[in-house]
């Protein structure tokens, strides 16, 4: 077995965030090879990546760029994968949380670059900029089940109450 595919593999199965990957990949691993320092780090870098902890991820990539780099658009994917956490949890987020000075550091960019990224994704994905409170710029992500839930009332599980209201004289 060559231990560089395999990391090649698992860092494959990185990029594929939200898919289980990863760890179905793992389960194939002995435990043996799993504690080579380069399947350790993947491992951290995956549990980072599932707790939506962005700055201990990257911080711990750029520690470790000669095990990532060894397949191409390994960033683009895992920006991917946090922008899709991103939009699931909120409508609108402060610019700073995707740029890589904030404590979220999302995707790891900044300065021009994250102009630049942003200009994409207005004209691409439909998000839109708006002033915030102060000087904050915020990125609205287009709504969807999951960042902008609706209230559905399920008339089939009500009960009425005038059947709730005979048991409060049981209960007194």
């Amino acid at each position: 077995m060559s231990t560089q595919i395999v990391a090649r593999i698992l860092i494959k199965a990185l990029m594929a965030m939200p898919a289980p990957d990863f760890g179905l990949c793992l389960f194939l691993i002995p435990e043996r090879v799993q504690m080579e320092e380069q399947f350790k780090t993947l491992i951290v870098l995956s549990h980072y990546l599932e707790t939506g902890r962005f700055r201990q991820f990257w911080d711990e990539a750029a520690k470790n760029r000669h095990i990532v780099e060894a397949v191409p658009g390994f960033e683009q994917a895992i920006q991917a994968y946090a922008i899709h956490l991103l939009s699931l949890t909120y409508q609108k987020v402060p610019r700073s949380m995707l740029a890589e000075a904030c404590m979220w550091q999302a995707i790891n960019i900044e300065g021009l670059s994250l102009d630049k990224f942003l200009e994409q994704q207005v004209s691409s994905c439909g998000w839109t900029l708006e002033k915030g409170h102060g000087q904050v710029q915020l990125v609205v992500l287009p709504s969807n089940e999951f960042n902008h839930p609706e209230l559905k009332k399920n008339t089939a599980d009500s009960i009425p109450l005038e059947h709730v209201t005979r048991i409060f004289p049981i209960l007194g």
